[in-house]
């Protein structure tokens, strides 16, 4: 009978390896919240509109200083003690080479998002500034201020943070790769319990959500895309369909596995989008890009500390609800995703240089794609030549074909888009299958093929749902809804790591002077060695020399 069931478990196993105090919570919310959904219908959108409103009101501000307190935890071990700390331990070795980390870091961060923003952000805060009185010029440069805040420092310091801790726990601690393993320093055994369990469904539904908010911003884009160039109708249900056939794509990939499906459509991504942002600076502004590239750089550190904590406490207004609050609880939400792949990628790395390149390295290329986008699209409005800002109020998910039908080969350079939105969101849902298939398996980087297409299928089904229930208003809210939680792990995220590199720290001590120590000790036994070696000798030559005295004629002696 044991053998039976035994035998029977293993061929379970060939279709799902789940970890089920995880897997299945977080399934039967799934359900809760897509039956609920689907059950309201439109009304719907009024409850997300209420919630999102709710969130942002009461805790924007909670929202804002948590960012930067993790952008400030980042900074302080790239100046502590804790930044010669190697990843993997001090003979680790990078797996991959420094140029090609660079690429893999940008790639992960630059998705969806930045396609469907990089235009439209911009000329939005242009022709609606949050800040008022100011127009022109003035009001451009304020433009990209905001824009480079939604998209620098702060975002990378959260993934740097997951990603660093993911990575840390994992290959010096040798903890499984999931959250719950964070937490061991602050939990110790019981993050194998319940405790940690919860922690494990929280960036579950965190990194489902973020996800989703991303692959329906990107259909919505793609559904744009096909409206501009072949007339193709722009509703919800043309968009779930969109869903359904990308993600049907985004299965093949994921059947195909990391090292073909995944990696090819990633260097698929920098390719196209390498021409993309070729394409843009050859043929529009050249020189308006490079020198506000330089310019917004320097307005960016010039009012950083300011921009950072502005809360819209004076004015009292409503604002940041869709915007800054969104972008903070998305990239809190797309963390866990975001910092897996940083932490697999980043191996035999110190802690001080992975800081510094996660940091620096995508938000350099991130600001040269929003100035090359966003500052082109603001060129055009400054001298009155495009309609961009007119095409975005009725539709903001046309905003880079728009942009590009002011230069030449438009049509080439829409299709190009079209193709790299529907190339992103694939990637998006394939790797995003893969992290959330190791969360909710206890950490195994390996699982059933079958259990992959779950999750990839999952992610479209949230995705449509989502844009059934209210559209981008929805998939605001859903960012915002899992944030809000998940920002608080992050806190002790922050609190579990900082304990584990004073335990890890400590020990690389003991070790250094345990080896001076054994140094030191060889030393003076080779120094003895060699006075005690000397001595022997001279008493064997003293001896020698008193056998070969005896030895000689009478009367002579050995000089």
């Amino acid at each position: 009978m044991q053998e039976q069931n035994a035998q029977k478990n293993s061929g379970m196993r060939r279709f799902f390896d789940i970890h089920p105090p995880v897997f299945w919570p977080t399934v039967i919310l799934l359900v809760i919240f897509i039956a609920v959904t689907l059950l309201v219908g439109k009304p719907m959108e009024g409850v997300f509109s209420a919630i999102q409103e709710f969130i942002s009101d009461k805790f924007g501000w909670f929202l804002i200083l948590c960012v930067n307190f993790y952008l400030a935890i980042m900074l302080y071990i790239v100046f502590s003690k804790y930044g010669s700390i190697k990843l993997g331990g001090k003979n680790a070795v990078p797996e991959f080479s420094r140029l090609s980390w660079f690429a893999m870091l940008f790639s992960a961060g630059m998705g969806i998002g930045i396609l469907f923003w990089s235009v439209a952000e911009p000329i939005y805060h242009f022709t609606e500034s949050p800040f008022g009185g100011a127009s022109g010029a003035e009001a451009a440069k304020e433009a990209m201020l905001i824009t480079f805040l939604h998209w620098g420092l702060h975002p990378w310091a959260i993934y740097a943070l997951v990603g660093m801790s993911l990575a840390f726990f994992s290959f010096n601690r040798n903890k499984p790769l999931a959250i719950r393993s964070i937490f061991y320093p602050l939990l110790g055994d019981r993050v194998y319990g319940p405790w940690g369990d919860a922690i494990d469904v929280v960036a579950v539904l965190s990194t489902l959500f973020g996800l989703a908010t991303s692959l329906g911003l990107g259909v919505q884009q793609v559904n744009a895309g096909l409206g501009h160039l072949f007339g193709m109708p722009e509703n919800v249900y043309v968009q779930i369909l969109l869903i359904a056939g990308i993600t049907a794509g985004a299965t093949l990939s994921v059947v195909s596995g990391l090292d073909h499906g995944v990696k090819k459509l990633s260097e698929l991504n920098m390719n196209l989008g390498g021409l993309l942002l070729g394409f843009i600076l050859i043929v529009g502004p050249t020189l308006f890009i490079l020198d506000t590239y330089v310019q917004n750089i320097g307005a960016y550190l010039n009012d950083f500390f300011e921009i950072s904590f502005w809360a819209e406490g004076y004015s009292q207004g409503d604002w940041q609800n869709s915007w800054t609050i969104f972008y903070w609880s998305w990239w809190i939400s797309w963390s866990p995703f975001v910092g897996m792949f940083i932490a697999r990628i980043s191996r035999g790395r110190t802690l001080r240089e992975f800081v510094l390149s996660v940091l620096l390295v995508p938000s350099l290329l991130t600001f040269l794609w929003l100035t090359a986008f966003g500052g082109s699209a603001l060129f055009l409005e400054l001298n009155q030549i495009g309609q961009i800002a007119e095409a975005i109020k009725q539709n903001i998910a046309i905003s880079i074909f728009e942009l590009l039908e002011n230069f030449p080969f438009a049509a080439v350079a829409n299709i190009g888009a079209v193709l790299l939105v529907v190339s992103f969101f694939v990637t998006s849902s394939d790797s995003g299958s893969l992290v959330v298939d190791a969360f909710t398996s206890g950490g195994k980087l390996t699982s059933p093929v079958t259990q992959r297409v779950f999750w990839a299928s999952t992610e479209g089904v949230v995705a449509a749902v989502l844009l059934f229930g209210g559209g981008l208003k929805a998939l605001q809210t859903a960012s915002i809804t899992t944030g809000l939680p998940f920002s608080i792990v992050l806190i002790l995220m922050g609190w579990s790591l900082k304990k584990g590199l004073e335990k890890e720290y400590a020990a690389e001590q003991i070790r250094v002077r345990a080896v001076e120590r054994e140094s030191y000790h060889e030393l003076i036994r080779e120094l003895i060695d060699k006075k005690t070696g000397k001595s022997a000798n001279n008493e064997a030559g003293r001896q020698s020399g008193q056998e070969n005295e005896k030895t000689l004629p009478e009367g002579k002696t050995e000089k």
